[in-house]
């Protein structure tokens, strides 16, 4: 009887992983441009961090209101203006004349952003079925990276052809495109849409997390941050995010000017590391789901995000005496499967424990997690600027790393948030 049920569900997998895909392109473009922009309005490098680290802020202030709207007002409604908003902003970032407007134009950008992942994580607490949430997390996470890996070459090929300002009004436009296709194709519940048979319908209603009796309720935000569980999630996603970031942000310029590569050449040694950041999505969620059907709920959680972590530290350490870029490239590649490893039990573990409330329990880790990604696009010029050397940031990450293991110990996805004691 399994094998007969329909799997249109699987158009909201391939929904989400496209939308991944375009808000990391949109997001990555800025690392290509980083040395045109720098010339083109007289941007010294930690001008340049503040300008990257302002998109992380604005991400991370408004994950939290952005989940919460998702929960309130539905998914389909908040995530189309979402669109709407990053990629009018993706748009005039290449419309900047000076330091403060780069600024502004980038911490809006990151606020329309922000509500994106907990409202694709609220929506799959209603379309995906329990037993295949971590290969849900895992494919959508890793358009996310296929979208950035590909972007970096790709713009900086568009670049040397167009200059960096058409760049951002192209992919803004396509922004647009998304967002009216979105709102006319999805809908906040399979049992909403009438392209889902009642086979299927039945079928993801009873495998999927079923809802409280309190399920309108709301959840305060102080019970929230009571909670041991979303305080260790928050925790650890900061080791998470701050290893990310950087290589969205200054791998690019880093690797280029530390090996003498060009603009074109350090685009590809640069996808590299996104390309096995998407494996290890997919290797992760596989792993997640299979553990899951053992039996082994709190496990299926732990142990695939405890194994990311320990290949974050060694891949870190390990790029810190290469001598060569693709050897350094090499180890950090290790490092983002590592990081990526851990993202579909992070957010397969918010839904666990936030249950009806996941876009707003997400949205709390992931405030969390950018607040890291903010502190590292300031970190890797600050410290290069004051110890004359980057590898302070390097084990500063490798530390952080250490950390999240010991979180993930004692973190248990058994205990949702309204019945945690």
């Amino acid at each position: 009887m399994g094998n007969r049920i329909p799997n249109k569900r699987y158009g909201f997998f391939l929904g989400s992983f496209l939308i991944t895909l375009l808000l990391y392109i949109d997001r990555v473009c800025i690392s290509s441009a980083k040395d045109s922009i720098s010339s083109d309005l007289n941007l010294n490098d930690i001008q340049m961090g503040w300008v990257l680290s302002a998109f992380a802020l604005g991400y991370a202030i408004f994950q939290v209101p952005g989940g919460a709207m998702g929960d309130k007002y539905g998914v389909r409604k908040v995530m189309t203006t979402i669109m709407v908003i990053w990629s009018v902003f993706t748009a005039l970032t290449g419309a900047a004349w000076n330091y403060v407007s780069m600024l502004s134009a980038r911490f809006v950008f990151g606020a329309g952003e922000a509500g994106a992942f907990p409202n694709i994580s609220r929506a799959a607490y209603s379309w995906v079925p329990l037993k295949e949430r971590g290969i849900f997390q895992g494919i959508n996470f890793s358009g996310s990276r296929l979208g950035a890996a590909f972007a970096l070459p790709l713009v900086a090929y568009l670049i040397d052809a167009w200059g960096w300002r058409p760049i951002f009004y192209f992919f803004g436009f396509i922004g647009l495109l998304c967002s009216l296709l979105f709102y006319l194709l999805f809908r906040n519940k399979p049992e909403q849409h009438s392209g889902i048979s009642e086979i299927e319908r039945d079928f993801i209603v009873k495998n999927r997390q079923q809802e409280m009796e309190t399920a309108h309720e709301d959840l305060p935000l102080t019970q929230i941050i009571k909670s041991k569980n979303v305080d260790l999630a928050m925790i650890q996603y900061i080791g998470s995010n701050f290893i990310f970031f950087f290589m969205l942000t200054w791998l690019f310029p880093y690797i280029k000017e530390k090996y003498e590569l060009n603009l074109v050449a350090t685009g590809f040694y640069a996808m590299l590391p996104l390309i096995a950041g998407a494996v290890g999505n997919w290797v992760s969620g596989f792993m997640v789901d299979t553990i899951y059907k053992t039996g082994k709920w709190k496990l299926s959680r732990q142990l695939p995000a405890i194994i990311g972590f320990c290949l974050v530290v060694i891949g870190i350490l390990s790029s810190l005496y290469m001598e060569t870029a693709l050897g350094a490239v090499g180890c950090l590649s290790i490092a983002i499967f590592g990081a990526d490893m851990t993202l579909s039990p992070s957010w397969s573990f918010c839904m666990d424990i936030g249950k009806e409330h996941s876009g707003k329990v997400s949205g709390m880790m992931n405030m969390a997690g950018n607040l890291g990604a903010f502190a590292t696009a300031l970190a890797f010029p600050y410290l290069q600027s004051w110890t004359g050397s980057n590898d302070p940031f390097f084990f500063l990450a490798a530390l952080l790393g250490v950390i999240a293991i010991i979180c993930w110990i004692f973190m248990d996805s058994t205990k949702p948030i309204t019945n945690e004691n």
